[in-house]
């Protein structure tokens, strides 16, 4: 298809200050509008499958309905539940063994799905229903054989997340209840009763504090925070009978033992902080009887932490990412910083990793002491778990296998590599769910070996694998390896031996759908789903994993697209977008590694740039931006330098392949992606234009770090003005167009950036054009925000890239 076919003006852009949401040509519209496929959650014994159908994106009636902005926290208090716009509008059955659908009676409608789980014995499935018309918040149950669904309790309060799960047994849920008594609710006009006034702790020390949204900002936010978020632990039954277990709290989680006989509840208590989130909130962690609710034993009380020491691999002092052994009855496991939680400090164990088995009446067992942090464990039996460890600055993680039933037993290093050397990664264990719904490490049958199942990077692109992992000689056999030309991920293991798997299959032109293979059987690849291709408009467009190289040497690899139809000798070079998001690697080997694989599905999602390859445009998607420091240099340092030698290899490449016009090339990114195309503008001539979305652009508004860089702004100053685009907002000569949601919940990326970053360039004389979306936060919910970002969009792409020069147009 000749690039000029496709370049049909789109209506005019309106002027400043226009209020009205509009649409964009019916080519991009369609793909707003294109059906989504369901999404399937296996049953424990992984036989059977539920499907929940998504629905089309919310109106913005939806998504501007009153929502309440606390201590971190967006939720509706009207159904006492966290924010979420988008609820399952359908819910069925599907048969592993046989692929046959079953439809499930008594559903309510609208369903309004908010999540659901399986019981561990797979006899019910319990969701939770959110109709915010009703201002209910509901519990549900499935009853699986019966297909049938009835509604088993009222007033859930999902404030602080999933509000419900299931008892060991299946016979009942541990769920968390609207108070009967919440406390008082200040009105909406109450006079102040005195100023906010918040101090510093002198002799404190430096303190990383980061710009968090959406915190408390006086006495009246707190009590509006404690009216909601308290809720009363309660235990319900197959029948709905309901008995409440324990007093009422500021609860912000509860976790049932692998017996069912304890609850790990975690709350939080005053004084709240008008400088952090919910999660760094004075805590108490204790363990509670399960039948009564009485306190059993308190595992930690934590204080207020309003800031940390400097660097990413900073932790707070005291008990971390406490946890049920999923292996054992009631065993609870934890971790502590042995260096203060400070990266500076010299210490030969930074982190111990601590186990307590109820009781709770004798000391806790000192399990592992680690040389870098915590980063979990995957439980398998008494004599088998990995515990991995990881170090930031370094990029190294390391697991282990420990014996947790004999804790004095050396620990066995398994895997010791740097988590950026994608082909060196030899995978993740595969898990199956236990006969309490806990997930435990599968093994084989004669317990000797693992699975691992992984992306399989190579420099030909993702081929994901299975192996087996025997224990005793360290020995990987492949079982599995995703062949071309299909792009074939392992989603679970259907047996013991590796060789029975559930799979999704996709190629360019094929949609993703779900598969079992078996090797063993008559027929080894069978399909379980038909969902159609959502866009069959944009079915032939044409897909590329390019490789080319950076001045320095550096190897970058980007995904190319041209339009259906599209050649390049006849119909000449067109105009490029490129959408990219820049990355920091402490190596340039790793950096230079191929990602994604040609073989994935071309799914053209609005949310990316792939639409406008339906305007006639070629786009370069997730083109390779690395910043590499390698040793003791620090990647940003060279940031500009880097990212401005990343963007020419790519436009190089395009031109000297031919399909890209040097003289009509636009780029544009998402948040971190937002703040690279403004670098790009101000530091290179390369774009004529750019869209920049939700981004961050002066960062001394986030002096206590940002992305992946762990230096505050007063220990690194120029590093800090250098990156901020706002700085050298006069070196802007093209065009700029900044999006951004009103309702910004993301750290940093405050609607004031954007803002501001136009008045800069308004002020110095430069081309942009700001759009602040209503009631949208980081990412846009309202299918009217989408349709006029996309609007917005083609309208800029049109003006400043999409025609050819007049003297080019003749000459062809």
């Amino acid at each position: 298809m000749p690039a000029a076919s496709a370049q049909a003006a789109g209506t005019a852009a309106p002027a400043a200050g226009s209020s009205t949401y509009r649409e964009p040509v019916a080519e991009l519209r369609a793909i707003v509008d294109a059906p989504r496929a369901p999404q399937l959650t296996l049953s424990p014994r992984r036989d059977l499958a539920a499907l929940v159908q998504m629905p089309d994106l919310p109106g913005i009636d939806v998504v501007a309905q009153p929502e309440l902005k606390l201590a971190g926290l967006r939720f509706h208090p009207r159904v006492h539940a966290t924010s979420q716009f988008a609820f399952g509008s359908d819910l069925w059955l599907l048969d592993v063994a046989s692929g046959s659908e079953r439809r499930i009676a008594g559903l309510p409608q609208p369903l309004g799905l908010a999540g659901m789980a399986w019981s561990p014995d797979q006899r019910y499935i319990a969701f939770n229903r959110i109709d915010r018309a009703a201002g209910a918040n509901e519990l549900w149950l499935v009853d699986v054989a019966n297909r049938s669904a009835r509604r088993l309790v009222g007033g859930l309060n999902t404030v602080a997340g999933p509000g419900y799960s299931w008892m060991p047994d299946s016979q009942g849920l541990l769920v968390r209840l609207q108070a009967a008594n919440p406390g008082p609710l200040p009105p909406a006009d109450a006079v102040p009763t005195g100023p906010s006034v918040q101090r510093t702790d002198a002799g404190a020390g430096v303190r990383s504090v980061r710009t968090y949204q959406d915190l408390l900002r006086n006495e009246n936010d707190a009590l509006v925070l404690e009216h909601y978020l308290v809720s009363q632990p309660a235990r319900v039954d197959l029948r709905g009978k309901v008995r409440n277990t324990g007093a009422p709290g500021l609860y912000t989680s509860t976790s049932l033992s692998p017996d069912g006989r304890h609850v790990l509840a975690q709350r939080v208590e005053r004084p709240f902080s008008y400088l952090a989130p919910l999660q760094r909130f004075p805590r108490v962690i204790e363990v509670l009887d399960a039948g009564t609710g009485r306190p059993q034993h308190t595992v930690a009380r934590l204080p207020l932490v309003e800031g940390l020491p400097t660097g990413n691999d900073a932790v707070p002092t005291g008990v971390r990412s406490v946890a049920w052994r999923s292996d054992a009855p009631a065993t609870l496991v934890w971790a502590e910083a042995q260096d203060g939680g400070d990266p500076a400090r010299e210490a030969e164990v930074r982190d111990a990793v601590f186990m307590q088995a109820a009781p709770f009446a004798t000391a806790p067992l000192r399990l592992a002491g680690l040389g870098s942090r915590y980063a979990g464990i995957t439980w398998g039996r008494g004599d088998l778990a990995l515990l991995d460890e990881a170090w930031w600055k370094t990029r190294r993680t390391r697991t282990w296998r420990i014996q947790p039933d004999h804790p004095a037993r050396a620990p066995q290093l398994l895997v010791d590599r740097s988590y950026e050397d994608r082909y060196a990664d030899p995978g993740s264990p595969a898990t199956v769910a236990d006969a309490t719904g806990r997930q435990r490490l599968l093994t084989s049958a004669d317990g000797g070996s693992l699975f691992l199942v992984g992306d399989g990077a190579s420099p030909e692109g993702d081929r994901p694998f299975v192996d087996r992992y025997d224990l005793a000689s360290g020995r990987a056999e492949r079982l599995f390896h995703s062949q071309a030309p299909y792009y074939e991920a392992p989603q679970a293991l259907l047996d013991d031996t590796g060789t029975r798997l559930l799979l999704t299959r996709e190629s360019p032109t094929e949609p993703t759908n779900y598969y079992v293979r078996d090797a063993g059987a008559a027929e080894p690849l069978r399909a379980l789903t038909r969902f159609p291709h959502p866009t069959p408009q944009l079915r032939e467009v044409s897909k590329e994993q390019i490789r080319y190289k950076r001045a320095d040497g550096v190897e970058l690899t980007g995904t190319l697209y041209l339009p259906a139809g599209y050649d390049a000798r006849r119909d000449g070079p067109l105009p490029v977008l490129m959408w990219a998001y820049p990355q920091e690697f402490k190596s340039a080997q790793a950096a230079s590694q191929v990602t994604d694989s040609p073989y994935r599905f071309n799914r053209i999602s609005y949310w990316g740039p792939l639409p406008f390859l339906a305007r006639g445009f070629a786009v370069l998607d997730d083109p390779s931006m690395p910043i590499v420091g390698e040793g003791d240099a620090e990647p940003n340092d060279t940031y500009v330098a880097q990212l401005a030698a990343s963007a020419q290899a790519a436009v190089d490449e395009l031109v000297r392949r031919g399909v890209g016009d040097r003289g009509r090339m636009a780029v544009g990114g998402h948040s971190y992606g937002a703040f690279m195309t403004a670098n790009l503008l101000a530091h290179t001539r390369l774009f004529k234009a750019g869209i920049a979305r939700s981004g961050a652009y002066n960062r001394t508004l986030t002096p206590f770090g940002f992305q992946s860089e762990e230096r505050n702004f007063w220990q690194a100053p120029e590093t800090y003005q250098a990156m901020s685009p706002f700085n050298h907002a006069d070196g802007i000569k093209d065009a700029l167009l900044l999006i951004h949601g009103e309702q910004d919940n993301n750290s940093g990326t405050f609607p004031i950036q954007s803002e501001r970053m136009f008045a800069a360039v308004k002020g110095l004389g430069g081309n942009a054009r700001l759009v602040m979306l209503p009631n949208e936060s980081h990412g846009y919910r309202a299918r009217e925000s989408i349709l006029h970002m996309l609007a917005e969009t083609d309208d800029w792409l049109q003006q400043h890239v999409g025609q050819a020069p007049a003297d080019a147009q003749a000459a062809r």
